[in-house]
């Protein structure tokens, strides 16, 4: 393993809030602060759902046919990768006897498959029906945070990423998850090549150098997956905001994904 040493200048940029390589005005803010994790939610439901409006998708539920089984909410949940059971399972926990309870061992049956056995449309029925009730909202909300978006934004914030930075993180884990599964390459190796090719900020690397290197790994995982072959997530989107230095996620933001334009205006 190769040493690296951060230089008193990068070190002193970590500690110095608003210090970020756009060299945009006024104090940085991660993406846990509510505004811009509304606008990683939206970005996120751009790909993921072809809209902006993230909090309709509660009670979205189809087969895209990506071997994952049923992909469903707000960052699809999939009944074939086993998140869609642990937010049925945190529901069942905060509403005993609720529709979806019953469907439970099915869950746990078809994990790691795409089969439909023990689910099909009395399942995704009841899941469509489930949006209506806060308390289901909730458990996606907490299975998303606790799964996927704050080891994102943690792993990020060590590596020295702004809330660009951070965003293209939980875009990564959302898409590929964190380790590797057949035929899949997760998060945590993505992460590996990006670090092999470029510093991070926190190692005195340029933050946009090393974006697009994270960038050009995710590219190469992407390609890697027959279902998920399109890259314009990354071309025509996250790789533009980086070009941009946009690394605060300033607005307007401008982009397309999966051929598609959207348009995020300012605060």
């Amino acid at each position: 393993m190769k040493h690296r040493h951060i230089t008193l200048a990068a070190f002193a940029a970590l500690l110095v809030a608003g210090c970020t390589g756009g060299g945009s005005a006024g104090p940085e803010k991660g993406l846990d602060d509510p505004a811009k994790k509304d606008i990683a939610m939206q970005l996120v439901s751009s790909a993921e759902n072809s809209t902006l409006d993230w909090k309709g998708q509660y009670g979205y539920i189809e087969d895209i046919g990506d071997g994952r089984g049923y992909t469903a909410g707000i960052i699809g949940f999939c009944s074939g990768t086993g998140d869609m059971l642990k937010v049925v399972e945190r529901y069942a926990a905060k509403r005993p006897g609720n529709a979806l309870e019953a469907f439970l061992p099915a869950l746990r049956a078809v994990r790691g498959s795409d089969s439909h056995a023990g689910l099909g449309a009395a399942f995704t029925e009841a899941w469509q029906e489930a949006a209506a009730d806060r308390e289901f909202r909730a458990a996606q909300d907490a299975e998303r945070d606790e799964a996927y978006f704050d080891p994102a934004v943690e792993r990020a914030r060590a590596d020295g990423l702004s809330a660009l930075g951070q965003f293209i993180y939980y875009d990564a884990y959302v898409m590929h998850g964190y380790g590797d599964t057949p035929g899949t390459v997760g998060f945590r190796t993505i992460r590996a090549h990006a670090v092999a090719a470029a510093d991070t900020p926190s190692e005195g690397g340029d933050e946009e150098a090393y974006l697009n290197a994270f960038l050009d790994a995710r590219v190469a995982a992407i390609r890697k997956e027959p279902s998920h072959s399109d890259t314009s997530r990354v071309e025509t989107e996250q790789r533009v905001f980086v070009d941009q230095g946009r690394l605060q996620l300033e607005t307007p933001l401008v982009w397309k994904v999966y051929g598609e334009s959207f348009r995020i205006d300012g605060d």
